[in-house]
Parts: structure tokens; C-alpha cells; sequence
């Protein structure tokens, strides 16, 4: 099966300093010139940066270890090594770094979007020219440059969006997301057919040219089996990634024969995942409308949910796609 790539382990290091010069001045007419050894440069920094153009976290799977550059060394006349260059660490909106052995939460990128430094750079070494003093005119004494630092992590992407598309296998959740939105994600006509989280941005409120409006961030989660919550099937993996989004939609098959009780199945794996879940907003769709064999089906649903709001779409036939972009406007106010 298809791995997503929502987790990885990473090593990470920062520079180490550039060690101090011992040199003296060597120049004509002066035969005894004081010290002239430059200081090291600094090591480079280990930095994290945001990056909204990604969606996974599978650049991680193909290089696991990153290291900053080294300082250089210091050098005659007084001439300073350049500072060691920065390891930059590209990650999607959304993503955890935890320490790998024990871990422990170091920092959630949901909360704190903007670039990190996560490990510095060890400082450069003095070169002989701090040394010089009343009682010792050509010390040779230079030090070392500080080692970086190094640390094992473990990287994991919780997905970040408006709204989250919760259903069983073949429900219509990745049809529906191609039909609202720019997105292209696998489609077929069997279960499963999704294995990654796919994203989409639904733009309302813009049109005939004008920069009115805003845009909404629709999550396809792959679907889900009776028993996620226990970690059958994907569940483990894929139920996490509801719990950033800030309102859901529980897509129900009419056409299939567990129509009237897979909400509630649904429903139960979420609150089996984490109670929270069910605090969030949330909107019933009936999908497949087109079929002969859901005709009265959408009226049976709303019966049986007395208290949740049941709409009726078909991707195929355009139906209720309209009323639906407004709704889902109002679910994320």
C-alpha cells in the first residue's frame, strides 16, 4: 500500500566554529610584529521555514539528515573565517516536531507559523590577537572553535483546513472535492481509492473581477472503516488530521445499505478518537442523488437525524453544489 508520508525521522546539526589562528605581522622593516590570527567564523544555524506549497512531509522520506556548514578558520592579518551557511528546513503548515525518543512536543507550526532557529551555530574560536597583553607580546595561544549540536527529531503533519470531508470508502468525498474546488485527486469507482489527504481551495464571494470574497480550505480525508478508532484499516493515521479543521462534513452514500446508520458509526469513531471532535461544527451530506435507488432515501436520513442540518447533493448531476458553497461559507464563520 501506498505509504503517507505525514511522518519522518530527521537528524539535524548545527555548524561548528572555526578554530582561532595563531599568526604574527611578516611584513618588510618590521622584524617583530605582534600577533595578526583572525578569530573562526561561526558555525551555521539549523533553521525550520513554513513552507505553504507543500502538502507532506515525503521531501523527508529521501533526506533524513541535514547539517548546517562548519565556521571556518581564522586566518593571518588579522583576517576573520566566514561564518558557516545555514541549514534551511522546509516543512507544510501544520507540522509537529517532537523529540524522537522521548516525545516531547518542541514545537507546533499550527501555532507558530514563522521561521525557526531550532539549533545555533557553535561560535568561532579567538585567533591570537586576543591574547596579547603588557607581559606577553606574541602569545600563542589561539582557541578552538565550540561544537554544534545535535539532535534526532521526529516530524509528524497534522493537515490544517476549513473544513474536513468525513466519510466511509467511495462515499464521494474526492468527487466532491474536484467538483468544488482546484483540485485533482484520485478518483475510481471502488473503495480506497484515496490513501493521502488531498487538499482544495474553494473561493467564495469573487467574481466578475473583483478581489471580493475569500477562499475556504476543503480536506478530503481518506475514508474510514467501522473500528478507525481502534486503529483499523488507516484510522490512526488519517483520524488525527480531522482535528485541525474547523468545521466537518459527514458524507453518507444513499446508495448504500447502511445509509440510515453511518453517521452514527462516524460519529462514534470520532468521539472514540478524542471527544473534541464532536464540538466541531458539522453539516450532513446525503451524496448520489442521481441514482434511482436513493430516490426518498435523503428524506429517510433527515428523519432519522432530527437534530443535524442533512442536505442532499449529486456531483454528477450539479444537484444542491450551489446552496452547498454557501453553507460552507456559513460553517466557518
Amino acid at each position: 500500500m501506498e505509504k503517507f508520508a505525514d511522518e519522518a525521522v530527521i537528524e539535524v546539526s548545527s555548524g561548528a566554529g572555526g578554530n582561532g589562528c595563531t599568526a604574527f605581522r611578516r611584513e618588510k622593516y618590521v622584524p617583530r610584529g605582534g600577533p595578526a590570527g583572525g578569530d573562526g567564523g561561526r558555525g551555521g544555524d539549523v533553521v525550520f521555514t513554513v513552507r505553504r506549497n507543500l502538502r507532506t512531509l515525503s521531501h523527508l522520506r529521501y533526506k533524513q539528515s541535514f547539517k548546517a556548514e562548519n565556521g571556518h578558520d581564522g586566518e593571518g592579518s588579522g583576517r576573520y573565517g566566514r561564518n558557516g551557511e545555514n541549514v534551511l528546513i522546509p516543512l507544510p503548515p501544520g507540522s509537529l516536531i517532537r523529540d524522537a525518543g522521548s516525545g516531547e512536543l518542541i514545537r507546533d507550526f499550527g501555532k507558530n507559523p514563522e521561521d525557526w532557529i531550532f539549533l545555533k551555530g557553535g561560535n568561532g574560536g579567538w585567533g591570537n590577537i586576543h591574547f596579547k597583553s603588557s607581559v606577553n607580546q606574541a602569545p600563542r595561544k589561539a582557541l578552538p572553535g565550540k561544537s554544534g549540536e545535535f539532535r534526532r527529531l521526529k516530524v509528524e503533519l497534522e493537515i490544517m483546513a476549513d473544513i474536513g470531508f468525513v466519510g466511509f470508502p467511495n462515499a464521494g468525498k474526492s468527487s466532491l472535492l474536484e467538483k468544488l474546488t482546484n483540485a485533482r485527486p484520485k478518483i475510481a469507482p471502488y473503495p480506497f481509492t484515496t490513501k493521502i489527504p488531498n487538499l482544495g481551495d474553494l473561493t467564495l464571494g469573487r467574481s466578475r473581477g473583483d478581489d471580493e470574497g475569500r477562499d475556504i480550505i476543503l480536506a478530503d480525508i481518506p475514508g474510514l472503516i467501522e473500528g478507525a478508532s481502534d486503529g483499523a484499516g488507516l484510522g490512526h493515521r488519517f483520524l488525527k488530521h480531522v482535528s485541525r479543521t474547523a468545521a466537518l462534513a459527514f458524507l453518507v452514500d444513499l446508495s448504500g445499505d447502511n445509509y440510515l446508520k453511518a453517521f452514527d458509526i462516524l460519529l462514534k469513531e470520532l468521539e472514540s478518537f478524542s471527544p473534541e471532535l464532536l464540538e466541531k461544527k458539522r453539516l450532513v451530506l446525503g451524496t448520489k442523488r442521481d441514482l434511482a435507488e436513493t430516490e426518498g432515501r435523503l428524506e429517510e436520513l433527515a428523519a432519522a437525524l432530527p437534530g443535524e442540518q442533512v442536505r442532499g447533493i449529486s456531483v454528477f448531476s450539479g444537484e444542491g453544489l450551489a446552496e452547498l458553497a454557501g453553507l460552507f461559507g456559513e460553517l466557518c464563520r
